[in-house]
């Protein structure tokens, strides 16, 4: 038997939230990015406290509910989004989203993980203790003081990040595509404008809103919104 071709695969399963929900969203933009979207059979959990994520079938795939979840062939299940696009981008061809050299793929690990702890889950976690964003019976936990220390240091470190942009770079590692640094940024911002947050990065500092324009010109980041369901007018209701 010869070995299958990446077109011949079966198709390998992915659980996932809608895109209003950040990680699961910074995977489906660089399934987009990759040119992969189309080989993968995509479960879209209910994000309340009866929804799917929660119910014990996805627990046996991934203890700790949340999402995205991938299946493999074999049967088994990575999760944490950084974890399954080191994967993906490993396992499929394309370009490397991730970075192509040594020195990229640390570039761009250091950026995603800046902008992924002190920006992105500052924002997710005043999310949670600042109101019931996802019901009570999941909003166990209200601070507010904790919740407003998390929006200072999100735009805090936004500071920072846009002060990186301001050499004229479209993307962090300043190169000419977006890497996977880039997508958690756009991700960030994108959560940032959802209603009940009201911390608007794009709004807030020049680089960032220019570095989000730019996403939303890619056709590829479109694409990954395409339900409609980010909570962001502009992405939801364009037209």
């Amino acid at each position: 038997m010869t070995d299958q071709t990446p077109l011949e695969r079966p198709k390998l399963r992915l659980f996932t939230s809608a895109s209003a929900f950040p990680n699961p969203q910074r995977l489906r933009i660089f399934l987009h990015e990759k040119g992969i979207a189309d080989r993968f059979d995509e479960q879209v959990y209910d994000m309340s406290p009866v929804g799917e994520q929660r119910q014990w079938k996805h627990l046996k795939m991934n203890p700790w509910g949340e999402t995205p979840t991938l299946q493999l062939a074999d049967g088994s299940f990575i999760s944490e989004t950084a974890a399954v696009v080191r994967y993906l981008d490993q396992a499929f061809p394309g370009r490397r989203i991730m970075g192509e050299t040594p020195e990229e793929q640390g570039l761009d690990a250091m950026w995603d993980n800046r902008v992924w702890v002190h920006i992105l889950y500052r924002i997710t976690t005043a999310f949670h203790v600042l109101h019931q964003g996802l019901g009570p019976k999941l909003e166990l936990t209200a601070n507010a003081a904790w919740g407003e220390h998390c929006r200072k240091e999100a735009l805090a470190h936004t500071a920072l990040v846009d002060r990186h942009l301001a050499d004229g770079r479209d993307w962090l590692l300043g190169g000419d595509e977006p890497t996977f640094s880039d997508i958690t940024l756009a991700t960030a911002i994108a959560f940032s404008k959802f209603e009940v947050n009201a911390m608007p990065l794009d709004e807030r500092y020049e680089h960032i809103d220019a570095f989000w324009q730019r996403w939303q010109r890619r056709p590829t980041f479109l694409a990954a919104y395409g339900d409609r369901s980010s909570g962001v007018p502009e992405l939801d209701n364009r037209p």
